[in-house]
């Protein structure tokens, strides 16, 4: 059976979205979220680099003006 073969019409006379159109909205609705968690995983990982080097950065500069 083709995907052509699949579509169809409700009642309503409105068409129904093909198979393959279901499966490939699927797909990218999972590739959108798989997106947005590495991206919050890069902006965690970021912010904390940041703060061991404010950390370091800081008592160097304490360090620094107590020579």
């Amino acid at each position: 059976m083709t995907a052509r073969a699949i579509h169809t019409r409700n009642s309503l006379g409105v068409s129904t979205m093909l198979l393959y159109e279901d499966l490939a909205r699927a797909r990218m609705l999972e590739a959108e979220q798989a997106a947005s968690k590495l991206r919050l995983v890069r902006r965690l990982t970021a912010a904390k680099r940041w703060n061991r080097v404010s950390k370091w950065a800081a008592k160097r500069a304490a360090r620094a003006s107590s020579l």
